[in-house]
């Protein structure tokens, strides 16, 4: 009898599981429309403009899973989260994917029930301040005013970088970026801390940038990625393969502009299967299989992404170093596309 329950409960779960998984694919397939989860305005990363256009590294990654499971890159809704609204947002389901340089943690994983699917950029926690203030390093920033968002890792960061260098500070809380740069710019904190990808995208809009400076120390690591429900397997499938495909084209060398050219020659037989000229590969996931190319003919390559919206070149300025390809020095690399 025990055992019968035990066999019984398996399948309930099973069932439970199976539904999960194929809701939110489902969903946005009736829906016509990917609801993703964005910044409140992060320059360079996920912003609006005056007309409520939103462009940015992490909106690409957001559109390019429209135009894998929609064909259209533009049928997404963004909905603006904060530090403290963006997991909420994701669990209650008003979101159906959060993409907001939100950074995958082991409590992130387990308490909060969430799956982070890929690393799309890594990062690491840092500080800026005012050139005038006079310190080059963050642990001269001993009683300093420091400007935090709540609801972050950094929060937690700061209190262990403070404690474990025996100095102090006071924290000035902040909801999101935008009040964080107003807060700064007024004089309410001697330095602003947060992933040093952000520092860089706020110092780009200020008037005068060239007084702020970044101080040197890195405190933590920040891998940042899209987030997914906890148990929405095939969702999450759709979303880390999405992104996946993007960095395999950067791999093969296949753009926005040669995607057509690179179809009708290749004899890569994984570029084959990437764009859809053979196998069923995309169909496996519940996708049309030309789901992939695409996605890559919508936003481009990883690399194509990371230059438009924050490479060296753009007023972010950020350097590749890191989210680099594996074969370039980088930690970025993808699983094998078969």
């Amino acid at each position: 009898m025990e055992k019968s329950v035990f066999f019984g409960t398996l399948a309930a779960t099973a069932l439970v599981s199976g539904l999960a998984a194929a809701g939110t694919l489902d969903d946005v397939k009736a829906r016509g429309e990917l609801i993703c989860g964005s910044n409140t305005g992060l320059t360079g990363f996920g912003a609006p403009d005056a007309n409520g256009n939103w462009s940015g590294f992490d909106v690409d990654l957001c559109r390019a899973v429209a135009a894998a499971v929609l064909g259209d890159a533009n049928k997404v809704k963004f909905v603006p989260t904060t530090g403290e609204t963006r997991f909420t947002a994701l669990q209650s389901g008003e979101v159906d994917l959060l993409v907001r340089n939100s950074t995958w943690t082991a409590s992130r994983d387990s308490e909060l029930a969430l799956d982070f699917v890929a690393v799309n950029y890594y990062d690491g926690q840092g500080f800026m301040v005012k050139k005038d203030l006079g310190v080059s390093s963050a642990k001269e920033l001993d009683g300093a005013t420091v400007c935090i968002q709540t609801g972050t890792t950094t929060e937690l960061n700061l209190a262990d970088f403070f404690k474990e260098n025996n100095i102090s500070y006071q924290p000035v809380n902040v909801a999101d970026d935008s009040e964080a740069q107003r807060q700064y710019i007024a004089g309410a904190c001697d330095a602003f801390t947060t992933d040093a990808s952000g520092l860089a995208a706020t110092r780009a809009t200020l008037p005068d940038a060239e007084n702020h400076i970044i101080l040197p120390e890195i405190i933590s690591k920040e891998p940042l990625g899209p987030v997914v429900r906890h148990g929405d397997n095939n969702w999450g499938d759709v979303v880390r393969w999405t992104y996946y495909a993007l960095v395999i084209a950067e791999e093969k060398g296949i753009t926005q502009a040669n995607i057509e050219e690179v179809l009708a020659s290749t004899n890569d037989e994984e570029v084959k299967r990437l764009l859809g000229a053979s196998g069923d590969m995309a169909a496996k996931f519940g996708l049309d299989n030309a789901a992939f190319k695409n996605a890559i003919a919508a936003v481009g390559n990883y690399g194509e992404i990371f230059a438009r919206n924050i490479g060296e070149g753009t007023s972010i300025n950020l350097a590749r170093g890191l989210n680099a390809l594996w074969t370039q020095g980088g930690l970025q690399y993808a699983p094998p596309f078969r």
